[in-house]
């Protein structure tokens, strides 16, 4: 049976595993931390959000982050750093601001956000699992006319796509959702998308651990994975083994017969020995979760909701309300810097003053792995730079793959990119227009 190693136990590499042992391979995971999802997918925002495709990288951005440069509390705060992989980041952003790649990458993440959503839908249609989901639709609300007016376009490019995200007036937002209503006043406009989601990517991931453990998949816990070792003497790329490094033990090898790469922002520097270069930056998102006021429970959205302006998300997830976003590029760095923890929670307190306990509050950062174009990396690893679409027929590996660089999408993407990099293995075509990694066209 071929042996498939999945290095990373976050959403995305426990989905992987899942869809691999499905089709019948042999899977172990490996995993530094002591149980899945404690990283990146631990406290995100919650959403499996088509709607969300926008790109960072717009032609609105570059003004926008200028502004922003020394405000502590900006919802992207761009540390200037002495750090040449950041500055080609950077670089690789702006072109990725042009209209015509934002469009470009808009569609990417549409097509594999309808195909991940509905690949998580039936999933949950095999298999009982329960993760706090609540499935009312994600509504984005507009308290700026700016903010407002530069939705339209991406909006209409969505629908034209098949995201079923629509403009509603602000008494249809507040009948969607009673927890407007004290605040619509202040709003100026509103999209619903029905067909979205939310729920707790922490939970579903841990659960899915399980089901997976159950059906067979092997989890090393609490090791770490040092290099990737490949034949210095062969003419074909191809990676024979790992060394890894159990929790109090030496340093060892382990053997499968391919591998898989779903470890977020640290993919990057386990690649770069190999010549493999991805242009993947950690930003350090931040969420806050709150506990909802038991005397007034309706006060609290239940409906997902994104808050354009600040770059919020915010799901409620059974007696809680998680509120999450904003970016900041400040390397690995993972303190929590107090005055964005706090600005979040002065606007939740401006949007739904009487809906939670502001002082149950759980502050928490994560760094999600950014492309400069928001775009993942999905499909065979190559030699060189790496970008989504981009081949080297020469210099392909014949037993290494990519599922990683989600981005702030990582939960929405998860269960898609899975499947797909799973089909792909087995040399099928996945049912979804994307450019996959390595992949002819």
């Amino acid at each position: 049976m071929t042996h498939i190693a999945v290095l990373g136990a976050g959403v995305v590499g426990v989905t992987t595993a899942w869809y691999l042992q499905k089709a019948g391979y042999k899977v172990t995971v490996i995993e530094r931390e002591s149980t899945a999802a404690m990283q990146t997918s631990f406290a995100n925002g919650g959403q499996i959000s088509v709607s969300h495709a926008t790109p960072w990288a717009n032609p609105r951005a570059p003004l926008k982050a200028l502004k922003w440069l020394f405000r502590e509390d900006a919802p992207l705060l761009y540390r200037l750093r002495a750090d040449k992989a950041q500055l080609k980041w950077a670089m690789q952003f702006l072109q990725e601001c042009r209209a015509d790649r934002a469009d470009a990458n808009l569609v990417q993440m549409v097509n594999l956000g309808l195909y991940s959503r509905a690949t998580l839908q039936q999933l949950r249609r095999n298999i009982d699992i329960e993760y706090e989901k609540q499935t009312r639709g994600i509504m984005h609300l507009y308290t700026s006319q700016a903010e407002f007016d530069a939705a339209i376009a991406p909006t209409e490019r969505m629908q034209e796509l098949g995201c079923e995200r629509h403009f509603i007036d602000i008494n249809t937002a507040a009948s969607l959702e009673p927890a407007l209503y004290p605040i619509a006043h202040k709003l100026i406009g509103a999209t619903y998308t029905s067909r979205d989601e939310s729920g707790n990517a922490h939970l579903f991931t841990q659960r899915l651990a399980e089901q997976c453990a159950q059906a067979g998949v092997k989890f090393l816990y609490d090791t770490q994975i040092l290099a990737l070792n490949t034949d210095a003497h062969s003419n074909d790329p191809h990676v024979h083994s790992l060394t890894i490094r159990p929790f109090g033990e030496n340093a060892q090898t382990f053997s499968a017969d391919s591998f898989v790469i779903a470890l977020g922002s640290y993919s990057v520097p386990l690649l770069k020995p190999l010549d493999i270069h991805l242009p993947i930056f950690p930003a350090k998102g931040y969420s806050a979760t709150y506990r909802v006021n038991p005397r007034s429970p309706h006060a609290a959205p239940f409906i997902s909701l994104i808050d354009d302006e600040y770059k919020l998300v915010m799901s409620r997830l059974g007696d809680k309300l998680r509120v999450a976003g904003t970016a900041e590029f400040n390397g690995y760095n993972m303190d929590l810097n107090m005055t964005r923890c706090k600005a979040i929670t002065e606007r939740v307190q401006q949007l739904f003053p009487k809906g939670i306990i502001a002082n149950s509050v759980e502050y928490w950062a994560g760094l999600r792995p950014m492309t400069p174009s928001n775009v993942p990396l999905i499909g065979r690893a190559h030699l060189g730079q790496v970008r989504h679409g981009s081949q080297n027929a020469n210099a392909t590996f014949d037993n290494l793959w990519l599922n990683t660089g989600h981005g702030t999408l990582g939960w929405t993407h998860a269960c898609g990119s899975a499947k797909a990099i799973s089909l792909l293995m087995q040399n099928e075509k996945p049912k979804v227009k994307f450019d996959f990694v390595g992949i002819d066209k």
